[in-house]
């Protein structure tokens, strides 16, 4: 079951906290509920991505993001994701949740997020999201007018640059 509790504190709770801007990066102190724990008592590898939904979240209320889409009433897609795990995080274990955007172009933002305690990584994912209204896909560049960051243009790193072209060589099943 998606954590809409979990979902509603955190929004909360970042409403609160002081505004962020694009290029840094959002931290959001969690804990393991059991919840989150699969047969083996560690957090199930789909509860990190779940998980991962509340942080992005918590970046957009922080940026302004979340307030534009809820006056124009657009929605947020994800729409890839490449997730990688190292270490198990365990019942009430407490953990940091990172979020940064590593930048854009002209259709997807590509967010980093990782779960880590210290500056140990549990999981790291990339994601490739974007903002959508009536089911289109919104040109990152409005987005950017509508934040006032529409010089915000960084290069995104080459290790994002192959996954693009990796997947856009990956081919859908077969019908």
């Amino acid at each position: 079951m998606f954590p809409f509790f979990r979902l509603w504190l955190a929004v909360q709770k970042a409403k609160r906290a002081p505004a962020l801007s694009l290029d840094e990066t959002c931290i959001v102190p969690m804990r393991v509920t059991l919840g989150d724990c699969d047969i083996f008592m560690e957090m199930n590898n789909g509860r990190h991505l779940t998980l991962f939904d509340i942080g992005r979240f918590v970046f957009s209320v922080r940026t302004g993001l979340c307030a534009e889409v809820q006056k124009n009433r657009w929605g947020f897609v994800v729409a890839g994701s490449s997730v990688r795990y190292r270490k198990r995080l365990k019942p009430f274990q407490r953990y940091e949740q990172h979020t940064r955007v590593l930048g854009h172009d002209e259709k997807w933002f590509y967010f980093q997020q990782t779960h880590q305690i210290g500056e140990v990584w549990h999981s790291s994912a990339l994601i490739r999201a974007a903002v959508v209204d009536k089911g289109k896909i919104l040109p990152t560049q409005t987005i950017l007018q509508v934040m006032n960051q529409a010089d915000w243009q960084p290069e995104l790193p080459e290790w994002v640059k192959a996954w693009i072209a990796a997947e856009a060589l990956r081919p859908w099943p077969e019908a």
